[in-house]
């Protein structure tokens, strides 16, 4: 290794040495002295350019204070140098956050699932084929999203007219009934039994969720879903095997149950007691009928029993009576001791768990042998929630709570247990039924083919004030708050609404309109409305500005656009859509979106702007120059058919800055003589050394976009006066001064003329050298070097 790192040094010394040689024989066959020039290079000073090279006397006052002015002009432009990048840097990195926070938005509403877990979800295997997609025209709707569009779009008609409000969860469950999808049915059918509750509308929405009396109502309605459920199943079961199953009878409950066992049961079940009713087992016939919902059926086999009950009559009257389904405590003490002492080592399960449901007795037996599906298990477990216990009864160590329920199902279970992925509508299912509306949703909104189903239900449950939101709208979609009790969620809606209208805002905007004025109460973290800051958005994203904004007619008046039917107040909307485009840069949208919004002095200060950058270009189609210019043109059209007066200074600007425009496009196409005249008439330029003091001194009234204009102005007017120089001297033509009296008769004015050419040349030097404006540094060389050139 040494060696080697030897020969390397060898050689790279060697390759070194060569270079400097050819270096130096190049040089030297050109004629340059290497020494001396080495000399000099050694030589050169690093010394600052507005150093004093001279050293100063103490004694030099004049020196003295010549140095210390130069000094303090120094210290001022370091300091104004320093600032400016220091300004420059800020505003570039605020531009940077402010972009980077609007991409992180949508990189985040792009994103599915509640950011806990994004990575561990399986992935779904869904069939192309099994999309029914209707593509209509360029939409990227499909017939299940367009369907659920129209109902939003009816829905939004009747707020904005102030009429009595339709159901959303009846107008979706129409179009699922529609879609011949048994379990997008189920999923309304649902949602409409979970809504069915006593609304609280003047107080917290997680707050009026937790009263007493809104559970019981979730509870008892998600019992009644079950049981209608469970009647429907029976009956398919009987009707499936209608000689084994023997109907007849008076329809009811009670000979539906008994052909159901006729099915389900064999007639010599072991371990079942209290012997039987019309052939099937007093308990089995009495739980199928409490399952089914139908206590007076229950109440009518105990009541038909061959063998006597005990006390349990007495206790199934008492839990029939009460509406809230539960016994007073003293009957309850009772059931339980009993259920304990002999009821629950019975070799009964049906026995079993009618004591359970009718005292909540063993909250934590699972009843395996009879509840074999998740439903059963959940019906089982609300039957047994209680929401009044006193804890001086005494039962403390032995109830449910809702809270309980949902925190064992969400949270313990979760979505492995229930194969959630497999099965979404039973996880979705398990959820919604214990009031767990935000989870629910979005876990089915992680699902692309059922997200749809999700953000409609989300939005069904938003307006019946049912849905909890977060405080930040920067939320996850699912996050849980400090304050909240366990296990409530909150579902970030604007970030589901935004998620969902991702899809087809561009293709749709209307469509995505009719969503986003759903988030109208709202609050960006800037306090502004969700529904306007969305709409700005949407109308940058897709520059759609004639159909959602409207258009301004050649009369004036505007042609209103899709954002005028939310009766909102749509200049507001307007000029923040204007404002936001600005601050993107986008500066010809936004001259649309402030003339749009009646804001004259905004559009000609920005059009002042634009033109002031692509002044000296030349013409060329669809340019910059040629959009810019054609759009200021149309603007000071109509400003001068309406007589529209605008802010003065601004508007002599423009107006101004359209002539030089005019000026500039003869001067480039080749059109001297007419571009002269513009820019005599104009008066901008002294044409004679007696006009300079008067042009300098109305300079500085001049607005910024004229000033940085001045440099091209002047070199396009002196290459005017040059080239027209040039024709006079190879030409033998006449001059144009023939005739004014400018010039004698003998030479046709040439001389004269070509003596007036210069005069307005050395005009123009002096007008340049006597601005107090600091202009490009080869605007003066280019100026003197073609005066020089005619001379």
């Amino acid at each position: 290794m040494e060696a080697g790192q030897r020969l390397w040094t060898r050689t790279a010394h060697t390759a070194r040495d060569s270079t400097d040689v050819k270096a130096s024989i190049l040089l030297g066959s050109k004629g340059f002295d290497i020494p001396k020039i080495s000399q000099k290079l050694e030589g050169l000073s690093a010394a600052k350019t507005f150093e004093p090279l001279e050293p100063v006397r103490d004694t030099d006052i004049q020196g003295f204070l010549r140095n210390e002015r130069e000094n303090a002009l120094l210290t001022v432009i370091e300091q104004a140098r320093k600032n400016t990048f220091e300004e420059a840097e800020r505003r570039h990195w605020e531009s940077m956050e402010n972009e980077w926070e609007r991409e992180k938005q949508k990189i985040l509403n792009a994103l599915i699932g509640s950011g806990q877990d994004l990575l561990d979800f399986p992935q779904e295997q869904e069939s192309i084929l099994g999309e029914s997609v209707s593509m209509q025209g360029r939409s990227a709707m499909d017939n299940v999203e367009l369907a659920y569009a129209r109902q939003i779009y009816v829905y939004n008609d009747h707020v904005i007219q102030g009429g009595i409000r339709p159901s959303l969860v009846d107008m979706f469950t129409e179009v699922g009934q529609k879609l011949d999808d048994e379990n997008v049915v189920e999923i309304w059918k649902m949602v409409q039994y979970l809504t069915d509750v006593p609304i609280a509308t003047n107080e917290n929405v997680l707050v009026a969720r937790c009263s007493p009396r809104m559970q019981m109502a979730f509870v008892n309605q998600a019992k009644g879903y079950l049981e209608q459920s469970y009647v429907k199943y029976i009956t398919t079961t009987i009707y499936g095997n209608l000689q084994q199953a023997q109907l007849g009878g008076v329809p009811g409950t009670y000979h539906l149950v008994r052909s159901y066992l006729n099915v389900r049961l064999p007639s010599s079940a072991p371990g079942l007691e209290d012997g039987s009713i019309d052939g099937h087992p007093v308990w089995a016939m009495i739980y199928y009928c409490i399952r089914c919902g139908d206590l007076q059926a229950a109440l009518q086999v105990v009541q038909a029993a061959p063998q006597s009950l005990g006390e349990f009559p007495v206790f199934l009257q008492e839990y029939i009576r009460n509406e809230d389904r539960r016994l007073s405590p003293n009957a309850e003490t009772k059931i339980r001791l009993h259920y304990r002492r002999s009821i629950k080592n019975s070799t009964d399960p049906y026995k079993r768990a009618v004591y359970c449901l009718v005292g909540c007795c063993d909250t934590n037996d699972v009843h395996s042998e009879i509840a074999e599906k998740t439903e059963d298990y959940l019906w089982v477990k609300l039957s047994q929630i209680r929401f009044d216990i006193d804890e001086d009864e005494g039962v403390i160590q032995d109830r449910l709570t809702l809270a309980q329920l949902q925190t064992m199902l969400l949270e313990e279970y979760g979505e492995s247990h229930f194969n959630a992925y497999q099965q979404p509508y039973l996880y979705f299912e398990v959820l919604l039924l214990t009031a767990q509306f935000e989870a629910a949703i979005d876990f089915l909104s992680r699902i692309e083919r059922l997200r749809c189903h999700a953000v409609h239900v989300a939005i069904a449950l938003y307006e019946m004030k049912l849905l909890g939101v977060p405080h930040s709208i920067q939320s996850q979609l699912l996050s849980k708050e400090a304050a909240d009790p366990q296990p409530l969620r909150r579902l970030n809606f604007a970030r589901l609404i935004m998620m969902y209208t991702r899809k087809f805002e561009a293709t749709d905007p209307r469509e995505a309109l009719q969503y986003f004025y759903f988030l109208r109460d709202l609050k960006t973290a800037h306090g502004e409305s969700m529904f306007m800051s969305c709409v700005s958005e949407l109308v940058s994203e897709t520059r759609e500005f004639e159909m959602l904004l409207g258009r301004l007619e050649r009369d004036g008046s505007r042609k209103p656009g899709a954002i005028d039917k939310f009766h909102g107040d749509t200049q507001k909307i307007i000029e923040m859509v204007a404002k936001d485009t600005e601050s993107k840069g986008l500066f010809e949208d936004a001259i649309r979106l402030y003339d749009l919004g009646k804001n004259p002095e905004k559009v000609l200060e920005l059009l002042n702007k634009l033109l002031s950058q692509v002044l000296s270009q030349p013409p060329s189609p669809q340019s910059a120059k040629d959009r810019i210019k054609n759009l200021a043109l149309a603007i000071a059209e109509r400003r001068k058919h309406l007589g529209e007066e605008g802010p003065r200074a601004t508007a002599s600007t423009f107006y101004l800055l359209l002539d030089l425009v005019t000026f500039f496009d003869l001067y480039h196409a080749s059109s001297i003589d007419q571009a002269l005249d513009i820019i005599q008439h104009l008066k901008l330029l002294p044409f004679s050394l007696e006009a300079v003091d008067q042009k300098v001194n109305a300079f500085r009234h001049y607005a910024d976009e004229i000033r940085r204009s001045l440099p091209d102005i002047l070199l396009a007017t002196m290459n005017i006066l040059h080239t027209q120089y040039k024709n006079a001297r190879q030409s033998g033509r006449h001059s144009p001064l023939v005739g004014r009296g400018l010039g004698p008769i003998d030479d046709g004015g040439k001389e004269s003329y070509i003596s007036y050419l210069r005069s307005q040349a050395k005009s123009l030097i002096t007008f340049a050298g006597m601005l107090p404006y600091r202009m490009p540094g080869d605007t003066n060389a280019r100026l003197v070097q073609m005066e020089v050139l005619m001379n």
